[in-house]
């Protein structure tokens, strides 16, 4: 399928609104950004008509629209979301097994301490992914494990990690998996056929390419009933954000409305895409074009290209005397282009994003910008530094 028949054409960002090459918020299309024109009252017939299609539809995307599993939005970023699944999913007598190669996983353990859940942390640093057998020897080692978090999408570096070979070891040995799927969702093919996962959290900012404001929590539902007691807070409580929803539609608290009309529609140009298989297909040649382009400039990634997502890229600073990001950062900005800051431990890097509604043709224009802002810094090789 060529370029033009599988992807909308990209809108043109007004001038005052550069592309965002981000792992979102990021650049969404007119007629997302048209949704969120027209008011709607949060206890109205249409708008809870909205939510249950947003929530039949996020259960079908993940193979789970029967009814063993549930799917639960919440109010707030994608953090939020995580904090109350990892609350909902892990007994307070529980232990958990958290996978880090990253910012994002290191915020799970995080969460995990402020809610008094026992955990353990395999951190492999900033590059490197957990693989199957580690995960599996350390829950031979320690049987009061009883569930395991993952970042799906890392998007510190951009690393996606292996799910698949980790859960086969997970539910081999009966534990419950927790898959933090915020920055893969609707791009990466993930389903519980395929990963048999007891919990997914993802958000409306990512890869089904809304706006901020929601994340949403797809469990199984008998994992949900029985979360009773577990809940750490009022508004984080997902047991009953879900019993309130069954029982009237509504949210539970105000719900952020022109946010999910928004995701009612990027719901929608999701499907018109060619759901999970053709938004990957352009985030992948966006992807593939970005990693050669910059290297050709003389940039190095910090992944080998097997675990490099379609996601985000993460790429070594130049090691030339006269780079200083901050500029790099400003004049890409002048040119219509916002790019991230690395979160790398040991070395200077910064982030390329591929996700939203952008275009191997934007990432052309992309790259010509790069050569541009490193031709005003006065750099001319962007190797990075031995």
């Amino acid at each position: 399928m060529s370029l033009a028949t599988a992807t909308p054409p990209v809108d043109e960002p007004a001038q005052h609104a550069p592309y965002l090459l981000t792992p979102g918020p990021l650049t969404t299309s007119d007629t997302i950004k048209a949704a969120m024109l027209h008011d709607w009252g949060s206890w109205d017939d249409d708008f809870n008509r909205l939510t249950a299609e947003v929530r039949a539809q996020l259960l079908e995307m993940a193979g789970a629209s029967g009814d063993a599993y549930a799917c639960v939005p919440l109010q707030g970023s994608g953090t939020f979301a995580v904090e109350a699944a990892l609350a909902t999913a892990i007994d307070r007598h529980g232990k958990a097994l958290v996978l880090a190669n990253g910012a994002y996983g290191q915020r799970a353990a995080k969460i995990l301490g402020y809610l008094g859940r026992e955990h353990l942390v395999l951190d492999k640093g900033d590059y490197l992914p957990p693989r199957g057998e580690e995960v599996a020897a350390l829950l031979d080692a320690d049987p009061e494990i009883t569930d395991v978090f993952l970042v799906h999408c890392e998007t510190s570096s951009g690393i996606l990690n292996p799910l698949a070979e980790i859960a086969e070891v997970v539910k081999a040995r009966g534990k419950g998996l927790i898959v933090d799927a915020m920055s893969s969702f609707g791009a990466v093919p993930l389903s519980v056929e395929a990963v048999p996962f007891d919990v997914l959290v993802s958000s409306a900012n990512k890869c089904l390419e809304g706006v901020p404001g929601f994340g949403f929590v797809i469990l199984r539902r008998d994992l949900l009933e029985a979360s009773a007691g577990r809940a750490h807070s009022l508004s984080l409580d997902l047991l009953e954000q879900w019993r309130y929803m069954e029982r009237t539609g509504q949210w539970r608290f105000t719900p952020p409305t022109h946010v999910v009309a928004a995701f009612h529609t990027a719901l929608a140009e999701h499907r018109a895409e060619g759901g999970v298989a053709g938004r990957l297909a352009r985030y992948t040649r966006s992807r593939e074009r970005l990693v050669a382009g910059m290297r050709e400039l003389g940039f190095a990634t910090l992944l080998e290209d097997r675990w490099l997502s379609p996601i985000i890229t993460t790429f070594f600073c130049p090691g030339h005397p006269a780079f200083d990001f901050g500029r790099f950062y400003a004049e890409l900005k002048a040119r219509g282009f916002v790019i991230y800051p690395g979160k790398l431990t040991e070395a200077e890097s910064f982030r390329i994003g591929c996700i939203g509604r952008l275009d191997v043709a934007v990432v052309e224009r992309l790259l010509v910008a790069v050569g541009e802002a490193l031709d005003a810094l006065g750099v001319d090789d962007g190797r990075p530094a031995a």
